[in-house]
């Protein structure tokens, strides 16, 4: 692999600026971990002095050193009317401590004489002296010139005498931001060429999302020669996001043939996705690209035909590069090869069984008609296979349930539960209460079965959805439920479909018990 592109992460400190991102010390400690193991060359950590939560971060980092990745400190130049050496924001980066500083000043005249309000001279100074100062302490900064690509459209001469600036300051790398997020790429070319010529040190890029543009403009500056792409994981960052480094390091890394992380380390990129979102508390998004869970699932029959015999017929990549996999994904578009396919990744082979392959492609047809949704429901769909190929386990028979409603008089609601089941030919009733109805059939089916199955304790309701399905029938609508369980380890999802709510919840309920205990015992 030729040429060595540096990664520059920021999510614990631009990506925190998006709306709901929040991470404590703690979160922040343990995303630089997983972002050190993968080889990322520079992780921005925060700003020492804006709150004092970087400032205690910080404080832990002194003592850490860590394999691979620098710790970056992010700080603005010095304020316009006081000497850099009096300056406290800048005391505080070099209290830090941290491997490299980087440095935010003005590229763009407007906001140089509408914002800050000083004059472009005096600018350039703040940007000089502030980096020839922390070059004393630092033998790494990198300057990023705030609105440079505005600035370069207002008036390029002074954009260019920004970085030149920090360039004879002693600037390690002079990176050109798109702050508002509105450049678009046919834009970009003529304008790197023009900062290449002009600049002895290497030039990176920070691009925000506005205009939909950030990753294609990240990939497209590195074919014009930037060195150090910025950016954040999963695209995390203020309004529109940050260009999202887990789709400009693979189309880098994969397409480009250019280093971006440790060598093989990539496989790792879907993992470091998940669970930086997991530890942000943010839902991962399903069709993100390279390591989003639908980034390679298949629906149409055609396709699932085509990539059973060719992986490269419709994957642009292949997920296991980025350590993701492929799904295939049942509904009413799916064809035979379909269900051949998904029944052989639970151990069936329905190869040379076609009459039964049609008997499970008429049943989902007519399910999903009915409203049943196969794609979020793996479980349900491989028991009823197993159903139908007559290998399912039937781990308990129901009899009968019946759901209790209170209203106190406090106005708290309580619900109660009483289920009827056999197992092993043993009559069981058990009664179990909840917040609501659902929550009172799960806690009393659960009391009913963990005396026969002890392993049922691992299993948890990770997440319930509810979804009317026609509207217009008002309380007499279809409804949709879907659930999702857990056993710490994998996670599955059963769907059940009726008029009655209660109903289809004890569908889906039943299906993630039953489904939970066909994996917990062999």
């Amino acid at each position: 692999m030729s040429d060595k592109i540096y990664i520059f992460d920021t999510t614990l400190r631009d990506g925190t600026q998006g709306e709901s991102i929040s991470l404590s010390v703690r979160d922040k400690l343990q995303i630089i971990e997983k972002l050190d193991e993968i080889g990322i060359d520079y992780i921005e950590a925060g700003f020492p002095g804006s709150n004092p939560k970087d400032e205690e971060l910080f404080k832990k980092l002194k003592d850490r050193k860590y394999s691979y990745s620098k710790i970056v400190a992010f700080g603005r130049t010095k304020y316009k009317d006081i000497s850099v050496s009096a300056d406290e924001n800048i005391k505080m980066l070099i209290d830090s401590k941290a491997d490299a500083i980087c440095i935010f000043g003005k590229s763009s005249l407007f906001h140089v004489e509408k914002v800050i309000e000083t004059t472009p001279e005096n600018n350039l100074e703040m940007i000089f002296d502030t980096i020839k100062y922390l070059k004393k302490n630092f033998s790494e900064i990198i300057f990023d010139g705030e609105h440079f690509f505005d600035g370069f459209k207002e008036n390029p001469e002074y954009a260019i005498k920004t970085l030149k600036a920090a360039e004879e300051a002693g600037a390690a790398f002079a990176v050109l931001c798109d702050t508002n997020g509105g450049l678009l790429p046919m834009e970009l070319p003529e304008i790197l060429e023009k900062v290449n010529k002009e600049l002895r040190i290497p030039v990176g890029v920070h691009f925000h999302n506005d205009s939909g543009c950030a990753v294609a403009n990240s990939v497209l500056s590195v074919d014009c020669g930037a060195q150090m792409v910025q950016g954040t994981i999963n695209g995390y960052g203020e309004r529109s996001g940050n260009a999202d480094l887990c789709q400009i390091i693979p189309n880098l890394e994969i397409k480009l043939n250019k280093q971006c992380l440790k060598p093989g380390d990539i496989r790792n990129l879907t993992g470091l996705s998940r669970f930086v979102a997991e530890v942000a508390n943010q839902i991962p998004i399903s069709h993100q690209p390279f390591v989003g869970s639908s980034a390679f699932a298949h629906k149409a029959g055609m396709h699932v035909s085509g990539v059973s015999k060719l992986a490269s017929a419709f994957e642009h990549i292949s997920p296991e590069s980025v350590g993701n996999k492929r799904r295939i994904l049942i509904s009413e578009l799916s064809g035979r090869k379909s269900i051949i396919i998904k029944a052989m990744e639970f151990g069936i082979n329905l190869e040379n069984n076609p009459k039964k392959v049609s008997e499970i492609l008429e049943k989902v047809q007519k399910l999903e008609h009915e409203g049943y949704q196969f794609e979020a429901a793996d479980a349900s769909f491989e028991l009823l296979v197993k159903n139908i190929t007559g290998v399912k386990k039937e781990y308990f028979t129901l009899e009968s349930f019946r759901i209790l409603n209170e209203k106190k008089e406090n106005g708290e609601m309580l619900s109660e539960a009483t289920v009827k089941l056999l197992i092993n030919q043993e009559r069981i009733i058990e009664t179990g209460e909840g917040v609501g109805p659902v929550n009172a059939l799960d806690m009393a089916l659960r009391k009913a079965l963990t005396r026969f199955y002890p392993d049922l304790k691992k299993i948890k309701l990770t997440d319930f959805k509810v979804r009317v399905l026609n509207e217009k029938k008002g309380t007499g609508a279809v409804v949709r439920v879907l659930v999702e369980s857990s056993d710490g380890k994998n996670t599955w999802g059963t769907v059940g479909v009726s008029e009655n709510i209660i109903e289809a919840s004890w569908q889906a309920l039943q299906d993630s018990i039953i489904f939970g205990l066909s994996q917990q015992i062999h």
